[in-house]
């Protein structure tokens, strides 16, 4: 049964078209990422589906229903922080099981429950402002844990979180999920896509390709990824570099160059000597398997965590 389908989903503000014509099902009991950077649509997806945003045009189906009538079956958990700093961790649940309708006596049996599972119960009498980023992220996620809940969406839930914290939300979720939750993960973080068990890419308002993980990296052409490292990033190196990209699009990281090649036992003493006769130094070179990053950047160009930076300095 479809969990969540999206069909010819259109949303505009003014002139600018945020959603183009989008098509998406999603399984009960599907674990989907949506990655992309963001102004792409992914959170504005992601609200219409949990009914907080109204669509142009086009449907959205929970369950078969519209989502004003099945609201109840979402846990809708937004990349900014909602959980009251001013309240204990054990009122946050209380607060949200009473906005829920649950009756005191239950409420207060709920909140209990909840803040354990998510492993806060020592913490349940602390206020919230000083909870660590990754308590507060558990805490919230408690929020959407209540009873009737069938579906999760997660949108940047590891946004500031070191890669310890991470892994350990992402833990507690396939804890606490069972086989017939759905859960939709809106992220730009290629490591935290590989969790999902379905991935959609989206770019400009559409999904641009979906699969498994490893669909999409099979599917992309791409065999190897070889990283390279130098003492200074400048036009002569990435010259150089790309005169053994293949007729890849160089990309820059933070540390170097990615150059992507069939050969690269082949190739990369070619490029440290290349470089190294230009006067410069390789620090460090190897190669790795193509990440969802990588195959983002095949079929768009775009860098997902650069447009990232990109867009909040724009904001900023």
């Amino acid at each position: 049964m479809h969990a969540i389908e999206v069909r010819n989903l259109v949303k505009k503000y003014d002139s600018a078209t945020v959603l183009d014509n989008l098509d998406l099902t999603i399984d009960e009991g599907e674990f989907y990422c949506l990655m992309g950077p963001n102004g792409s649509g992914k959170t504005t997806l992601s609200s219409i589906i949990a009914s907080i945003r109204k669509p142009t045009s086009g449907e959205v189906k929970i369950f078969g229903k519209d989502p004003g009538q099945s609201k109840r079956l979402i846990g809708y958990i937004p990349q900014e922080n909602f959980s009251d700093p001013n309240l204990t961790g054990l009122e946050n649940i209380y607060y949200f099981a009473r906005m829920l309708g649950y009756p005191n006596k239950e409420t207060r049996e709920l909140g209990q429950e909840l803040i354990r599972k998510v492993g806060l119960f020592d913490d349940r009498n602390k206020r919230v402002s000083r909870f660590s980023g990754g308590m507060r992220k558990r805490l919230e996620l408690a929020t959407i844990l209540f009873p009737h809940v069938k579906i999760f969406i997660l949108d940047e839930p590891t946004t500031g979180l070191d890669p310890a914290a991470r892994r350990n939300f992402f833990g507690l979720i396939d804890e606490l999920k069972d086989s017939s939750t759905t859960v939709l993960l809106i992220s730009h973080i290629g490591s935290d896509a590989e969790l999902a068990t379905k991935v959609g890419l989206m770019d400009m308002g559409k999904i641009i390709a979906s699969g498994s993980p490893e669909e999409l990296k099979n599917g992309s052409g791409l065999k190897n990824v070889i990283t390279i490292e130098v003492s200074v990033k400048n036009e002569k190196i990435a010259g150089i570099l790309n005169s053994f990209n293949k007729g890849e699009e160089l990309l820059e990281t933070d540390e170097g160059y990615k150059i992507y090649s069939e050969e690269t036992s082949e190739v990369m003493p070619g490029i440290v000597r290349s470089v190294e006769s230009a006067g410069y130094k390789v620090l460090q070179i190897g190669s790795v398997v193509p990440s969802l990053e990588d195959v983002f950047f095949r079929l768009t160009g775009k860098r997902v965590r650069e447009a990232n930076e990109k867009i909040r300095g724009a904001k900023n």
